[in-house]
């Protein structure tokens, strides 16, 4: 009697061929990238941020995951050199999205949502890195001595180049795209306040603090409840009424991060619009005050609405490449060049497009405003002068010191002897 064949189930010789590809560089590599497109589905997609759904992230969600699934159908076909240098790169900046944005969030508050994908990214980011050095040392060449140095040479320098001007503003794009401060600063106000939120015209409900008005008047003091808070001490302690609010995506505001301030002036006026409901506040005698990215976003607001009747920006600098063009001296290339990666990987994280540029907004500003900038400073701070220039209203500017929005502490009596003098004159009439 003929003996009966081995019974071998479809499924264990599935199994077998996943074990026989995972013990190959492409198998490694292609699990990686799943498990990583794996993450950003679920980011964009399955848990999006709170206030926000799937279709506010369909054209980034789908580009970044399609760029995943094309790496790694693309991988084996490419030569050993360049497979390395993807591996290696893919792999970077997995382990910056990874702890970038889960690692923050799980350290700050423990992990939750996608955060579980996310951590999970970062040993498989670590993978990808592996195998690009390993396939990178196996396939080096021989030859001279001289050639081999001046090829390792040249390996170096265009791995240098690519990290400083591609990989790091791309992933500090995909960082200020999903991670902001997780927590509610300890309020230091000086003077009683009330939880404040209002609703933002995309729906996000925000959250802050509101001093209320001795004079009438109301400043906004931009952005978030931490930095500016030296800023709304000073001016409470003058009689001002003022807001300080979580922007969308951070502390406990709902809607995604975007610490470019892309959508900021959004969050300004449903400020405005909260202030106009106040009963100790006079609509026409709302003011703003913002620093950095705040102070960019207070241009852009000055210039698309009269509501607030005059602005303080300080600090003020880059952020898109519709800026950084108008840099001077050898800043120009390389703002260009960074702000032009990180324009372009900040419109796919976000689906969103830039705002329009400071250059031509500050063009429109009519209200009374008060520049303040660094030199040097940071981001482009040099620029405010530009933006100042530009503006056709009534106007101050002064050049600072104490750095990146350091004047308050750097020359405390006469930033407040600037700021408030400047704001009773515009909103009280006073000279």
């Amino acid at each position: 009697m003929e003996a009966a064949a081995p019974h071998h189930p479809a499924s264990k010789t599935f199994l077998s061929r996943i074990g026989a590809a995972l013990r190959t560089e492409t198998g490694l590599v292609r699990l990686a990238l799943g498990l990583v497109a794996l993450h950003v589905a679920d980011d964009n997609f399955l848990q999006p941020q709170p206030g926000t759904s799937a279709g506010d992230h369909l054209a980034g969600g789908l580009v970044q995951t399609g760029l995943f699934v094309l790496a790694a159908w693309l991988y084996p076909r490419f030569r050993p050199g360049v497979r390395a240098s993807l591996a290696i790169g893919f792999g970077l900046f997995t382990i910056v999205m990874g702890i970038g944005e889960a690692g923050y969030y799980t350290r700050e508050n423990g992990p939750s949502g996608d955060d579980y994908t996310g951590l999970l990214a970062i040993p498989f980011g670590f993978l990808l890195v592996g195998v690009g050095l390993v396939t990178l040392w196996r396939s080096r060449r021989g030859g001279s001595v001289i050639r081999r140095y001046l090829r390792r040479a040249a390996l170096a320098f265009g791995a240098f180049v690519v990290l400083a001007f591609g990989l790091y503003p791309l992933a500090e794009a995909y960082v200020v795209t999903h991670s902001a401060r997780a927590y509610v600063p300890t309020p230091q106000l000086g003077t009683a306040f009330e939880e404040v939120s209002f609703t933002t015209s995309d729906g996000l409900r925000l959250e802050g603090w509101y001093v209320p008005s001795k004079n009438g008047a109301a400043v906004i003091s931009f952005p978030g409840r931490k930095g500016p808070q030296k800023a709304a001490r000073m001016l409470a302690g003058h009689g001002y009424g003022v807001l300080l609010f979580d922007r969308r995506g951070e502390g406990e505001s709902e809607g995604d991060p975007n610490a470019f301030g892309w959508r900021g002036t959004r969050d300004v006026s449903a400020a405005v619009a909260y202030l106009h409901s106040r009963p100790d506040v006079d609509p026409d005698r709302i003011g703003g005050v913002g620093l950095s990215v705040g102070g960019e976003v207070m241009l852009q607001a000055a210039a698309e609405t009269d509501d607030l009747k005059a602005i303080v920006s300080e600090g003020a600098g880059v952020r898109s490449v519709r800026e950084a063009v108008h840099a001077s001296g050898g800043d120009k290339v390389i703002f260009t060049v960074i702000f032009g990666v990180a324009t372009l990987g900040t419109t796919v994280f976000t689906s969103d497009l830039p705002p329009p540029g400071l250059n031509d907004l500050s063009a429109e500003i009519s209200e009374p405003l008060f520049v303040i900038y660094s030199d040097p400073g940071a981001g482009g701070e040099t620029l405010s002068r530009q933006y100042y220039d530009a503006a056709t209203g009534p106007k101050e500017v002064w050049e600072a010191p104490g750095g990146h929005t350091g004047a308050i502490d750097a020359a405390p009596e006469e930033y407040e002897r600037r700021v408030v003098a400047f704001f009773d004159k515009s909103l009280l009439g006073g000279e």
